[in-house]
């Protein structure tokens, strides 16, 4: 997919965004590690950078001052939607809060920040010259978003009812349940995984799990490792391909993935 070309599909993951309390430091791993490219917005943007492979816009990155100056670095997920305003209303209806917005960056777009009602951050975005990312599940590019979560059924609830989205349940060979995928016309846009008690520590909260298709998940982490980043789940092979957990050198946590042959999860 590529952001000029099509408008996104309502309620698809279409951007995903850092934020670091090092952004010098963050843009020069993920240099090393997926070969991005970098270009810095203006004065307006607050220095917000976007990263480019082979010239097409796959991610941002901000850093953490002023109103985010508390926020611990993360990778965020924007969805699609049609007005910002009526999502952020029937959010508070749903049970979630709002945390930021509904504004409008330039004529860029509009955005608000959000909060399920378990307590998982996610984004919204309302197309306006920028349609969201230029490419999706090649090396280097965003390939699936996953919410983790301890409230599974809370959960299957408000965003089904929030995007409209289908779901299909999964087996998962142990005590943590199934797996969920989210659905857009039978088309899966993302994943749900229970936060099993004894697989996720206490005090790791709700989230959305960005991941990066990468052509080997060994040889990715292993040029993590030596960029300066944190190892903290070794690669494992799952249903769609070799897949890791990574943490880039601020503590922001990710997920890349080799996929089998002929899979492709988003855009």
């Amino acid at each position: 997919m590529t952001g000029a070309e099509a408008a996104p599909r309502l309620g698809a993951p279409i951007w995903t965004e850092l934020l670091s309390s090092d952004i010098e430091a963050a843009t020069g791993f993920y240099r090393g590690l997926f070969g991005w490219t970098t270009e810095v917005l203006g004065v307006e943007l607050g220095g917000y950078r976007v990263f480019r492979k082979h010239g097409a816009a796959v991610a941002g990155a901000a850093p953490t001052t002023g109103a985010c100056e508390d926020h611990p670095p993360a990778w965020g997920t924007y969805f699609a939607v049609r007005d910002v305003d009526t999502f952020a209303a029937m959010a508070r209806e749903a049970g979630g809060s709002v945390t930021t917005g509904p504004v409008d960056i330039l004529d860029l777009g509009r955005m608000a920040v959000l909060t399920d009602p378990c307590g998982a951050e996610f984004r919204v975005w309302q197309p306006g010259t920028t349609q969201g990312a230029e490419l999706f599940n090649e090396p280097g590019a965003l390939c699936w978003n996953e919410l983790a979560t301890r409230d599974p059924d809370s959960a299957r609830r408000f965003y089904t009812r929030m995007f409209g989205w289908g779901v299909k349940e999964y087996p998962v060979g142990d005590a943590t349940g199934s797996y969920t995928e989210w659905c857009i016309d039978s088309t899966p846009v993302g994943g749900l995984l229970p936060m099993a008690a004894d697989h996720w520590p206490p005090d790791v909260p709700p989230h959305w799990t960005v991941y990066f298709a990468v052509a080997d998940c060994d040889a990715a982490v292993g040029r993590a490792a030596e960029l300066g980043g944190e190892v903290v789940v070794e690669p494992f092979d799952a249903r769609p391909g070799r897949v890791a957990v990574v943490g880039d050198p601020t503590g922001a946590r990710f997920s890349v993935i080799a996929l089998d042959r002929d899979m492709a999860l988003a855009g």
